[in-house]
């Protein structure tokens, strides 16, 4: 299994479907950087030589690209950020609910998490007594 920039990718892929495993690179970017680097995007991962990933490695790590953890915590703080200054969004992030504008009546379960089942006490209606006999007054 080749490892580019900490990450296995898996070997029984092709190249350019491969390198889509490390966050931040999609299909078009993969192609950009197997293009810069000269290899076949049609090459499955577990034919390259170790030539060809330290060329697809350099050619990440001096691009001006942010992947893996760069990324991650750039998008990380992005997000404390907006929690800091109370913006809408950030109260939302605060609060687990859809941040972009979607219905929350409904659906939205992603965020909200499994449903939540009502845990009140059942209400127990009593019964009408009826007047008791009256006493007798003696003793």
């Amino acid at each position: 299994m080749p490892r580019i920039i900490g990450v296995d990718i898996p070997k029984e892929k092709r190249i350019e479907i491969a390198l889509t495993y490390l966050y931040g690179i999609g299909r078009v970017m993969s192609n950009v950087v197997l293009k810069e680097a000269g290899i076949s995007p049609d090459k499955r991962a577990k034919d390259l030589s170790e030539e060809e990933v330290s060329r697809i490695t350099n050619i990440l790590q001096k691009g001006s690209l942010r992947i893996e953890g760069d990324l991650r915590r750039d998008i990380s703080q992005n997000i404390k950020r907006l929690m800091d200054i109370g913006s809408w969004r950030g109260m939302r992030h605060k609060k687990g609910l859809p941040v972009r504008g979607q219905r929350t009546r409904t659906n939205a379960r992603t965020r909200k998490g499994k449903k939540r089942v009502n845990l009140a006490a059942p209400t127990v209606k009593k019964a009408v007594s009826t007047p008791k006999a009256a006493k007798p007054a003696g003793k």
